[in-house]
């Protein structure tokens, strides 16, 4: 770690303190950040403090650290003070190429505002041929006295810049310089032999600001050493990806290789997307392990969900949506078939051991179907799912033949039909709906009472307004059929049936109190004696 002198003049006083300024391997500079000026600044050693020494550390002649040259205020000059004192330092016959590194251009705050002249300079002027000289946003200069082979044999901007002119002892000026500090150290690593050692102990953040000066300056071999680092290191986080991926992007028409990094965001495999999406579907549909199951779809429900946010071709959408169907009829036809096996007469006579497994995988295939319907009604494309299920009238009349604590797994993909219909979440045809609930709806009654204790995701009141909503979207005599069974059902078993009053006052108040005519027109039979009932 070597030191430089820092000189601050402020109301006739001078104020020194030592800034460490780290030096590569090789020899050459790493400037500090702009914190550090600042900090000294505000926060200057007492005068009567013994200066350190300089270090006297030789190293090669033409990388030494000079000291800070001492500005004056900014009054004496239309530029910064270290600009004017290195004009003058300049011979009259030495031209001066000033040139300007684009950069976004933004309002400075009131603390840049503040007067302050600080000078860094690098690097010894007599075995020098060349004089960079960068003008910081920050409120300070730093001169580079470098070499002019190697800035050209490194940059195409400094190339450019310098094959204007051949001067004996050219000086750059380079204005309004966004990142001095990266500018400075990037400029250092055109010394460097091995530029990737260079940069493994940085941040990923540090090294995308090197790599944009490294692309304005035109340094070629340091944006391939940073995509080569950019490629290995790991990105922490979505905003690093993002801010990643976006800086090699634009590096893509300069002629470097950045397939490599940008392989670990996108694939140019041919296999289809599809395929891919069905072997995660499959594997997830298959797992017996409960607690994976449970995570896993929580994590696809969530990960698809995004998915629907974001824009994408109908065709694709449609490809995903038949995997799942696919998916669907497959957990249908697995149903049907246990739901055969359990109502043999001898099933209930077997062994513990033997009934079991086909309890269980009636619940597992139960659950795979319900966490697709859910998948479906987010993707808004569930009616078919309710066409599918209401033509199940097989696997409704085997129903009843099963314990209740087998079956109860398969009213709850009813129980979740009729909420989604409710909510408008399933738009199904009229006579999906009603069959559906002539289907559905008396399993789902005999099953009421179990779904109520026996299960913890099971919200009555959701339930039984999804259902009362499913019915008044019928015709009102379907309606009238439909509520008069349920009727029946509730009279006799009270709690352990489905609470339908609210649709039931809503359907009376259609038949008995305002009927609508045909020609549009409505008559109240007994308006001012009929309390009022809010439609759903």
């Amino acid at each position: 770690m070597a030191e430089i002198r820092l000189t601050k003049v402020e109301q006739g006083q001078t104020k020194i303190r030592n800034v460490p300024i780290a030096v590569t391997p090789e020899g050459f500079w790493c400037c500090p950040s702009p914190n550090v000026f600042q900090k000294s600044l505000k926060t200057p050693n007492p005068l009567n403090k013994p200066k350190s020494p300089l270090p006297t550390t030789q190293t090669p002649a033409h990388k030494k650290q000079t000291s800070v040259t001492e500005k004056r205020p900014a009054s004496a000059a239309p530029k910064s003070g270290a600009v004017s004192d290195e004009k003058r330092g300049v011979s009259a016959d030495t031209p001066t190429v000033t040139a300007s590194v684009p950069a976004e251009r933004t309002p400075r705050s009131k603390t840049e505002n503040v007067p302050r002249k600080v000078s860094i300079e690098f690097g010894e002027p007599g075995t020098s041929d060349l004089r960079v000289i960068l003008l910081g946003k920050q409120g300070f200069t730093v001169k580079l006295n470098v070499h002019k082979n190697i800035l050209v044999e490194n940059s195409s901007f400094f190339a450019n810049k310098i094959s204007v002119r051949q001067p004996v002892f050219p000086c750059i000026e380079i204005d309004d310089c966004e990142d001095v500090e990266i500018c400075v150290e990037t400029i250092g690593l055109m010394y460097c032999k091995e530029m990737k050692q260079r940069l493994i102990k940085q941040s990923v953040s540090r090294v995308l600001r090197i790599i944009k000066v490294a692309e304005q300056l035109g340094f070629k071999s340091c944006m391939q050493s940073c995509l080569e680092y950019l490629e290995a290191v790991p990105w922490v986080g979505e905003e690093e990806e993002e801010k990643v991926v976006s800086s090699v992007l634009r590096l893509q028409s300069e002629g470097i290789g950045v397939t490599p990094v940008l392989k670990r965001v996108s694939s140019d495999i041919s296999k289809p997307h599809k395929d891919t999406f069905s072997h995660i579907l499959e594997l997830v549909l298959k797992s017996n392990e409960e607690r994976g199951r449970r995570e896993m779809k929580s994590v696809v429900l969530k990960l698809l969900r995004e998915n629907n946010c974001l824009p994408s071709s109908s065709g694709s959408v449609d490809s995903y949506n038949e995997i799942i169907y696919g998916s669907c009829r497959s957990c249908l036809d697995s149903i049907l078939i246990l739901f055969k096996q359990a109502a043999e007469p001898e099933f209930s006579s077997n062994s513990t051991d033997c009934r079991e497994p086909v309890v269980k995988q009636i619940y597992l295939e139960a659950d795979n179907l319900s966490w697709m319907l859910e998948i479906l009604t987010d993707r808004q494309a569930a009616d078919e799912f309710a066409v599918m299920w209401a033509s199940q009238q097989e696997l409704a009349s085997l129903h009843t033949k099963l314990p209740i604590v087998s079956r109860h797994h398969v009213s709850c993909i009813t129980a979740k039909l009729f909420v989604g219909i409710g909510k408008g979440e399933l738009l199904p045809s009229k006579d999906t709906r009603n069959l559906l609930l002539q289907t559905w709806l008396q399993p789902l009654i005999n099953d009421y009472s179990w779904l109520q204790h026996g299960s913890r995701s099971f919200d009555r009141k959701v339930v039984e307004e999804g259902i009362g909503r499913t019915i008044l979207t019928l015709p009102l005599e379907e309606q009238q059929s439909i509520l008069l069974s349920w009727l029946g059902s509730f009279l006799k078993s009270g709690d352990n049936c489905p609470n339908l009053q609210r649709a039931f006052e809503v359907w009376w108040r259609r038949t008995f109190v305002r009927p609508y005519a045909e020609s549009g027109n409505t008559r109240p039979l007994d308006h001012a004696t009929t309390p009022k009932v809010t439609e759903h």
